[in-house]
């Protein structure tokens, strides 16, 4: 049975079963990232049909310095990026947008809550590139700042300003709403739940 990195040095020799394990591994991880960030579930799988090809066309540039999630990242942040360059123009369905990233709340979640996460979805995606990219990295997806620093390509320190950056953004368009879920949250898959900040 393969392993990741075995996968990936098959991958670089053009073996088509290993890209299907490595697609079958992380496909879920970029659509994630890609619904989040553009609200738009066609536009995210058409994100992930992407960052698989340009992942193919790029695999030789990939030496294991970070891991192959953290790379892939990368790719899929790039692609979002242009996407929403794209639309820039036209107005996003906010409500709709949510729906689907709301939709793996637990059922016994309360509609303030639900209501909340939504609306912080919809405010991070208004933030500058890098620190929307780093709040749904470390949010949504437990990365430690070395990760997000190597999927992003910058410092660890850079990484940590984006945060707080984006967090007080969060905070002054909240109000006293983000204090009153209980101060440092934790991770959940389906919005933004970590509101404090925690230490990897």
């Amino acid at each position: 049975m393969l392993d990741e990195r075995q996968a990936v040095e098959q991958a670089r020799r053009g073996q088509e079963a290993a890209w299907r394990y490595l697609y079958d591994g992380h496909a879920d991880f970029v659509f994630r990232l890609a619904v989040r960030t553009t609200g738009d579930r066609a536009a995210a799988l058409d994100v992930v049909q992407e960052t698989f090809v340009r992942a193919a066309a790029g695999i030789g540039r990939f030496r294991g310095d970070s891991t192959f999630r953290s790379w892939l990242a990368r790719i899929a942040f790039n692609e979002t990026t242009n996407w929403v360059r794209r639309q820039a123009r036209r107005r996003e369905s906010v409500l709709e947008a949510a729906d689907h990233v709301a939709a793996g709340d637990r059922p016994d979640e309360s509609a303030v809550n639900r209501d909340l996460a939504e609306r912080a979805l919809a405010v991070a995606r208004t933030l500058p590139p890098q620190q929307r990219n780093v709040l749904m990295l470390r949010t949504t997806e437990g990365f430690s700042y070395r990760e997000i620093a190597r999927a992003l390509g910058t410092s660890e320190g850079s990484v940590r300003v984006s945060y707080h950056h984006a967090i007080r953004k969060l905070r002054e368009h909240f109000g006293v709403e983000l204090g009153s879920q209980g101060g440092r949250g934790t991770r959940r898959g389906g919005g933004f739940d970590e509101y404090g900040e925690s230490e990897h």
